[in-house]
């Protein structure tokens, strides 16, 4: 297997919507945001699926030094392989590589966030820095464009916390800052516990406006110069904004049900978005 099909396996099992934004780039750009995705999916499945926080550091650790090697010529690992062309092409800095095992990082020492300004750092290095990247990869020429590729990896990042709350809380996570808790007068318990009321379901309203604001600001700062080159993640926007739709409107309780769309659903959303993009 090559590191191409490696890293194009990794992100077609996942499920992610992502991959529908994928499937109508060249196939130069394709294969290096197939490898970012892959890269991502690599460390943050360390996380998840670990049970032991020691393990899961050495093995990020081990990621570290990985990318070390891969900005060295000296790769090893599939998806690091698949990346090396991709660091050259598009320029894409070592250290936001290192962000992102950063965010990921937080996960371990960190299932809690007091406000909303500390979660804001979380979903930049897990999302934010995977939006700046994949800005470049598309074909970005306008500095503005890196403040819409920020403002939509956060609205990305805080439409995942609205639909995985339960998932989370399984977990012993909370993404929802304490502060919006106190505000609604929501126990984490609750949460935990995975007991809805009045006040949870408002609070996820309050959750699904603050992640649309952050969608209106990345379109705001999209200039039209490079409007049609970003259609990726105008196509991520589409699916993603749909989804959060889907939970308001079907009063989805996301405490015990993680909301989902069908394969073809995201396809007519992607092909509908990336044409009148």
């Amino acid at each position: 297997m090559t590191p191409e099909q490696y890293c194009q396996d990794k992100a077609a099992k996942s499920g992610s919507s992502f991959y529908y934004s994928f499937l109508f780039l060249p196939p130069e750009q394709r294969r290096a945001i197939t490898a970012l995705y892959a890269f991502c999916r690599e460390v943050d499945d360390i996380v998840d699926e670990s049970t032991n926080a020691d393990l899961a550091r050495t093995k990020l650790a081990w990621w570290r030094t990985e990318i070390g090697e891969l900005f060295h010529g000296t790769a090893q690992h599939p998806v690091t392989r698949a990346l090396a062309p991709a660091t050259t092409k598009f320029a894409l800095p070592e250290s936001r590589f290192h962000e992102i095992i950063d965010g990921m990082e937080m996960d371990l020492d960190q299932n809690r966030y007091a406000n909303f300004d500390e979660l804001k750092v979380y979903c930049h290095r897990v999302a934010g820095v995977v939006g700046l990247m994949a800005a470049d990869i598309f074909g970005r020429t306008r500095e503005t464009t890196l403040e819409y590729a920020e403002n939509l990896g956060t609205a990305f990042q805080l439409t995942n916390i609205i639909r995985d709350v339960g998932e989370d809380a399984r977990r012993n996570r909370i993404y929802i800052p304490l502060e919006d808790l106190q505000r609604f007068q929501v126990d984490p318990d609750d949460i935990l516990h995975g007991r809805s009321s009045d006040q949870f379901t408002a609070l996820i309203r309050f959750q699904i406006d603050r992640a649309r604001e952050f969608y209106v600001r990345a379109f705001a700062a999209l200039p039209d110069a490079d409007r049609r080159s970003q259609r990726p993640g105008l196509v991520m926007a589409g699916i993603y904004r749909a989804l959060l739709s889907d939970i308001e409107a079907k009063r989805i309780d996301v405490l015990t049900t993680r909301a989902s769309m069908t394969p073809i659903r995201k396809l007519w959303i992607a092909w509908r978005t990336w044409l009148g993009a």
